[in-house]
C-alpha cells in the first residue's frame, strides 16, 4: 500500500503551486524531489500530478530556549518537561506543478488546478521517474545517457536526452570554470559516437582539450559486432592540428577580408571591394586564387580607374602590405589551393577535433565561419537537391559541430565574422540537418540572439550574478527556482532543459569513458617533480649560468 509523505494544505502563490505539510522523519523531501497527489475530475480516470519541489520551511520545531545550551540535548530537555516530541519538525513544502503525463502527446499536461486541502501527498518511485522524466529510453536509437538524477541514488533514475531534439534545436552548455563543461561535452560525444547513434560529430577545439576522444576506437563499449561475431561498427576519431587546419582563400568572402584586413581607411575598403570583384569577374572558370591574384586586381581595377585613384598609390601600397602581411604570408591556415575536403570533416561514425589552440583568434574566428558557411550551404543545397554524389559539396546526412569557448566566436557586443554565420545556422540549420553545440564558461559574453536559439541547455555552477542574469532572460525552459540552485551546484552537476527532456531536471553526470583532456596542472607535483631525480646536482649543474666572473655571487637562470 502506498505510504502518504504528507498532507496538502492550500493552493501556493501561483496558480501552479500547492503546499502541504510533512514531518518528513526520513528527510527526502528534498528540493528538486518529485511528489504527486491523485487527480479525480469529471468521471476520467485517475491521474497522478506530477510536481518538483522548490521550497520547504520549518513551520513547527522545538521552541528556542531548548536550543540555548549547545551542550545539552534538546530532546532530553524536552523529555524532561514533557515536551511532546511527536509534535516537532513539521514542514511546509511548495511545490511547483508539473502535470500528469501524457503517454500519447509524450508531454505533461497540466490540470489547471491544484489538489484540495486535505489530500495526501505521495513521494514518486523510480520506475515512474525514469519513464516519464527523460525522452527516451536508454540505448534506444537517438538516445544519450548523460547521467541520473541527483536527488536519488546513483544509477536509480537514468537521465536519457533525445538526440534528435539537441541536434534540430540546438545544444547549450553553460558552466563556470571548474564546473565540469569539458567533462560533459566529453560524455556527450561518447553517447553520440556510440552504435545506436553513429553520428557525424565536428569539435572546434581551441585549447587542445579533445584529443583524448582518440580512444574511443579503443573501448569496446562503442562497438558493435553481428552475432557471428563479425564487428559491424567502430567509431573513428580525426584529430587535426593546428598546422593541418587550412582555409582556401576562394571560401573566404568580401566580408571575410574586411575582417582580416582590420582598421582600413574607407578609401582602402573602396579599392579593396573593386579588385575583389574584379578578380571574380576575371576568373568565373577558375574559383580559386591566391593573394598575389588579388593584389594584382587591386592594382588593374585603380589603373582603369580616374586620375585621382591612379595617383593614390600611397592608399594601395598600405593595402596591399595588409593583404601581404594577413594572407600571402600566412599561408600555414589561407592557402590558394588547399582546405579541408568536408567528406573528410564530417563523416558519420567519425569525430572530428579541429585544435586551432595555436592560431590568432581573429584567423579563429574566420577559421569558423568559412567552416560553418561551407557546411551549411553543402547541406543546403544536397538536401535541395543541387548537387550529387561527386561534386565537393555534396553532403548527403546531417552533422552536429560542438564549439568550445563560444563567447569568442559569438561575443555580445562586438559582431565578429563567425557571429553572423552562427546566427544563420542557428535559425536556419535545422531544416538542413545541421546543428551547434555551443560551450562557454560566461554567459554574459554570449551574444543574446545566439544564445537564446539553444533550445536544449545543460547548465552546471554558476556564481557570477551578471550570468545568472543572462541565463534567466535568455533561457525560457529553466523555472526560476532551479535556477536558484546554480551557486549550489557541485562540480558535475547539472541542470538538464529544453527540448531535449521532456521537464528541467537536476543530474549527476556519469562517469567518462575516454580520459578527460580538461584537466588543470597540479602545480606542486610537477614542482615536487622537479627534484624527485636521483641527478639534481648534474641539472643543478646544467642550469647553473655564470654572468660575469667579477659580479659576485654565481647567479643562476
Amino acid at each position: 500500500m502506498l505510504q502518504a509523505v504528507g498532507i496538502t494544505k492550500g493552493p501556493g502563490e501561483t496558480p501552479h503551486e500547492y503546499t502541504f505539510i510533512s514531518q518528513d522523519e526520513a528527510q527526502i523531501l528534498k528540493t528538486g524531489e518529485y511528489v504527486w497527489y491523485e487527480l479525480r475530475a469529471g468521471g476520467k480516470q485517475p491521474r497522478r500530478v506530477l510536481g518538483r519541489i522548490t521550497e520547504r520551511h520549518a513551520v513547527q520545531q522545538y521552541p528556542d530556549t531548548f536550543l540555548a545550551e549547545p551542550s545539552v540535548p534538546p530532546d532530553e530537555i524536552a523529555a524532561l518537561i514533557g515536551y511532546d516530541r511527536s509534535a516537532s519538525d513539521l514542514f511546509e513544502v511548495r511545490v511547483a506543478i508539473m502535470g500528469y503525463y501524457d503517454e500519447q502527446l509524450g508531454a505533461f499536461i497540466n490540470p489547471w488546478i491544484p489538489p484540495q486541502s486535505g489530500r495526501p501527498i505521495y513521494l514518486a518511485d523510480d520506475d515512474m521517474l525514469a519513464r516519464v522524466l527523460s525522452k527516451r529510453k536508454m540505448n534506444a536509437i537517438g538516445s544519450a545517457h548523460i547521467g541520473d538524477l541527483l536527488t536519488r541514488g546513483p544509477g536509480a533514475v537514468p537521465i536519457v536526452i533525445d538526440v534528435k531534439e539537441m541536434v534540430s534545436t540546438h545544444l547549450a552548455i553553460i558552466a563556470s570554470t571548474g564546473a565540469g563543461k569539458s567533462y560533459l561535452a566529453g560524455v556527450i560525444i561518447e553517447e553520440l559516437m556510440r552504435a545506436h547513434n553513429r553520428a557525424a560529430v565536428l569539435i572546434i577545439d581551441p585549447h587542445g582539450e579533445y584529443d583524448t576522444l582518440a580512444e574511443l576506437r579503443n573501448h569496446d563499449e562503442f562497438a558493435l559486432c553481428a552475432p557471428n561475431g563479425m564487428e559491424i561498427y567502430r567509431p573513428e576519431t580525426r584529430v587535426f592540428k593546428h598546422d593541418q587546419v587550412k582555409v582556401r582563400l576562394s571560401t573566404l568572402t568580401l566580408a571575410d577580408l574586411r575582417y582580416l584586413l582590420p582598421e582600413m581607411t574607407e578609401k582602402q575598403h573602396y579599392l579593396l571591394g573593386r579588385g575583389f570583384r574584379r578578380m571574380l569577374d576575371k576568373r568565373k572558370g577558375n574559383p580559386h586564387w591566391s593573394a598575389q591574384d588579388l593584389i594584382d586586381a587591386i592594382r588593374e581595377s585603380a589603373s582603369a580607374g580616374g586620375e585621382g585613384e591612379r595617383d593614390d598609390s600611397g592608399t594601395i601600397g598600405a593595402l596591399e602590405w595588409k593583404i601581404e602581411q594577413r594572407l600571402l604570408d600566412n599561408d600555414m591556415t589561407f592557402s590558394p589551393s588547399h582546405h579541408l575536403e568536408l567528406r573528410e570533416l564530417c563523416k558519420p561514425g567519425q569525430c572530428t577535433v579541429l585544435q586551432i589552440n595555436e592560431i590568432d583568434e581573429r584567423d579563429q574566428q574566420v577559421i569558423v565561419a568559412t567552416t560553418l558557411r561551407r557546411l551549411y550551404n553543402a547541406r543546403m543545397e544536397t538536401d535541395r537537391g543541387k548537387v550529387h554524389e561527386g561534386d565537393e559539396k555534396y553532403l548527403p546526412y546531417p552533422v552536429f559541430i560542438l564549439l568550445e569557448e563560444a563567447h569568442h566566436f559569438a561575443p555580445a557586443g562586438d559582431e565578429a565574422i563567425s557571429t553572423r554565420v552562427l546566427k544563420t545556422v542557428l535559425a536556419e540549420g535545422r531544416k538542413f540537418g545541421m546543428g551547434v553545440g555551443l560551450i562557454s564558461q560566461r554567459p554574459g559574453k554570449v551574444n543574446a540572439d545566439v544564445l537564446s536559439q539553444c533550445q536544449t541547455q545543460c547548465i552546471m555552477r554558476i556564481v557570477n550574478e551578471l550570468d545568472q542574469k543572462t541565463i534567466a532572460t535568455a533561457i525560457e525552459s529553466v523555472g526560476h527556482e532551479l535556477l536558484r540552485n546554480l551557486p549550489a551546484l557541485s562540480k558535475g552537476q547539472v541542470i538538464i532543459a529544453g527540448s531535449a527532456v521532456n521537464t528541467p531536471v537536476l543530474c549527476r553526470v556519469r562517469a567518462r569513458i575516454t580520459r578527460h583532456g580538461g584537466e588543470s596542472h597540479d602545480a606542486p607535483a610537477k614542482w615536487q617533480e622537479y627534484f624527485a631525480s636521483d641527478s639534481i646536482a648534474d641539472r643543478l649543474r646544467a642550469d647553473a649560468l655564470p654572468v660575469r666572473q667579477d659580479s659576485g655571487p654565481r647567479l643562476y637562470r
